[in-house]
């Protein structure tokens, strides 16, 4: 299991980012949660299988259809054992 914390920047939120990819990491079997930023930027804390991980990153930098990604930051972390993958909503930044 790895953890990875990741900061996707562009047209990211009013698209449907954060539904999408709770539902790309439902089908992966990723844990973690994502939220939007007060910045515009969506944050994703994912959990799961190197490989798994590896595909869910992969999607993250494509997103949803009417996304445009203009950069994607990711980095290593440490395991919190997550046990879903949640979509935060706005006013629980901390």
């Amino acid at each position: 299991m790895k953890h990875l914390d990741i900061t996707v920047k562009g047209k990211v939120q009013g698209v449907y980012y954060r539904a999408s990819t709770k539902a790309v990491a439902d089908q992966l079997g990723i844990r973690g949660t994502v939220k939007n930023q007060p910045d515009g930027d969506v944050f994703i804390e994912a959990e799961g299988e190197p490989a798994m991980l590896e595909m869910f990153l992969d999607w993250c930098k494509e997103g949803p259809e009417n996304a445009e990604i203009s950069s994607i930051e990711s980095h290593e972390g440490e395991l919190k054992n997550y046990r879903n993958f949640e979509v935060l909503k706005r006013g629980l930044f901390k």
